[in-house]
């Protein structure tokens, strides 16, 4: 007999107002009727009297003739045909239904493709067979990820319930990321193209003073994000870091390399992987107990982890799957586990590189500065990591340590591996685009722009390169004219004609567009 999970008929739901009066139908009403212990999709199914279909962003709405029937195995076939597969779900619910109940709603169509998938995610999951009576010799393969819902890789198949398996990852780390007008735009765009093609117009000096420029501010920028202002040695030894991506295999031991790069000063740090809880926020002023944003993975399951992460970063070389996707699954991931007491913040951009790069998405031996742009639009960048873990909040059990430390009570470690990583990835392809469209081209046209104004200086002046790359930044500082103090020490030798030509210049090649 099947499990009776009703629609959920309501106005506001979770705090949040529907777009009209309905019923709560699918995943959502699956984890409201069974009190699942997981957040509630980024995007939940409703149910109205009207005869209309559509989108607002946060809810799918559906007319009556949609309603499905208020069991267990008809909300999951409405859910898997229009809400995508949700691992993180189904791994809760496998966890909580006992077995023969599985059993019994994979009978009720057992060659059905929607009991199939149920089957094929169970064994998969919960890693032991469960016993379906069925033949399926005349049945042909379907693959378990609709492709016009979410994005997969090629897959391969499994016999027993002729699924082919194109989730893009292992069931120890598996998010998803579905498809949005949004992401086909970007991937549509081939900017990555777009971006080797203009960097093949510029002269290879240029592109290679271009390239270390680039790496030393993407160095920076990652460390002022942090909050920190790191000095120059320490910003171009991570630089050389950020070039070297790719050239590595992505591994545990090479993350704690990286780690020993970042943190310059480790006496106060235990380096490597955390040996106790984790979390990111700040302390009582009074009291000193932890007020979490984010609560890092249990650190017994951070090996685990870390090891299924890099397995799908090895499954995600698959060339069906796109590169920036592919870098907001793994570096987010990475980030949302924060495996080490400091420093995730600037490995989890350094993974960005590495997947882009092992993707042959950067080419032309230039890395692009994507921490620039997260620096500036880091309102962004801060809001698209809340999204993931404001939510988690609620269903983490954790009490204060001595000292003022958080130790989860709870098992966690599904929130890490199966989440919706569709937000991240939009954020990160946003980025990206600023970073090919505006930040290579902007440090491109000053080097080329600072390689005119020498030339002029040179034919004008005996001035050694040292005093040049100093009146440029001097010119920089105040709009295009010399200050006082400048004309007063530096440059005291210019007469006043020389002071307005130098000066007309730099505007005419700087300023003027």
């Amino acid at each position: 007999m099947d499990i009776i999970i009703p629609s959920i008929k309501t106005s506001i739901f979770q705090g949040n107002t529907t777009p009209e009066k309905g019923k709560i139908v699918g995943y959502g009403a699956i984890i409201e009727g069974l009190k699942l212990p997981i957040p509630f999709p980024n995007v939940l199914s409703l149910i109205t009297e009207k005869s209309k279909k559509y989108n607002t962003g946060d809810w799918n709405v559906f007319p009556a003739s949609y309603q499905p029937e208020e069991t267990l195995y008809k909300q999951l076939v409405f859910a898997i045909k229009y809400e995508g597969i949700n691992l993180l779900l189904f791994k809760s619910l496998f966890n909580t239904i006992p077995k023969k109940d599985i059993q019994a709603i994979l009978n009720i169509e057992p060659t059905g493709q929607y009991s199939r998938k149920i089957w094929f995610l169970y064994e998969w999951l919960q890693q032991e067979e469960i016993d379906v009576q069925v033949d399926l010799k005349k049945r042909k393969y379907i693959p378990l990820l609709d492709v016009n819902m979410q994005y997969a890789i090629e897959g391969q198949e499994s016999v027993r319930q002729k699924i082919t398996n194109n989730l893009p990852g292992t069931r120890d780390y598996c998010p998803l990321i579905f498809k949005t007008k949004k992401l086909e735009k970007h991937i549509s765009a081939n900017i990555s193209g777009k971006k080797n093609t203009f960097l093949k117009s510029i002269h290879k000096d240029v592109l290679q003073r271009a390239s270390s420029f680039l790496l030393l501010k993407d160095s920076k920028a990652s460390f002022t994000i942090e909050g920190e202002n790191p000095g120059n040695n320490r910003a171009m030894r991570w630089g050389k870091a950020i070039g070297q991506a790719g050239q590595k295999p992505l591994s545990v031991e090479e993350l704690i390399r990286l780690q020993q790069i970042v943190i310059e000063n480790s006496r106060f740090i235990d380096m490597g992987l955390r040996k106790k809880g984790g979390f990111v926020g700040a302390h009582d002023r009074t009291t000193g107990a932890p007020i979490p944003d984010h609560i890092s993975a249990k650190a017994g399951d951070i090996e685990q982890l870390l090891k299924g992460l890099i397995a799908t970063n090895e499954v995600l070389q698959d060339q069906s799957y796109d590169a920036v996707l592919a870098a907001a699954n793994i570096a987010f991931g990475f980030v949302f586990i924060h495996p080490f007491i400091d420093g995730n913040g600037r490995l989890h951009r350094y993974i960005i590189h590495h997947v882009l790069a092992k993707k042959a998405y950067t080419q032309q031996g230039v890395i692009f500065p994507v921490s620039s742009s997260i620096l500036d639009h880091i309102d962004d960048y801060k809001t698209v990591l809340e999204s993931y873990s404001h939510p988690l909040l609620d269903y983490i059990n954790w009490k204060e340590t001595e000292d003022h430390n958080v130790e989860v009570t709870n098992n966690t470690i599904n929130l890490y591996r199966y989440f919706d990583a569709t937000k991240q990835a939009e954020f990160l392809y946003d980025c990206v685009e600023d970073t090919l469209e505006r930040v290579i081209p902007e440090e491109v046209t000053y080097l080329q722009n600072y390689d005119a104004f020498k030339r002029y200086i040179d034919n004008h002046f005996e001035m050694p390169d040292k005093m040049v790359a100093i009146l440029v930044r001097f010119l920089e500082q105040n709009n295009g004219v010399l200050s006082k103090r400048a004309l007063a020490k530096e440059f005291s030798a210019l007469k006043e004609k020389e002071i307005k030509d130098i000066e007309m210049n730099y505007k005419t090649i700087f300023l003027e567009v």
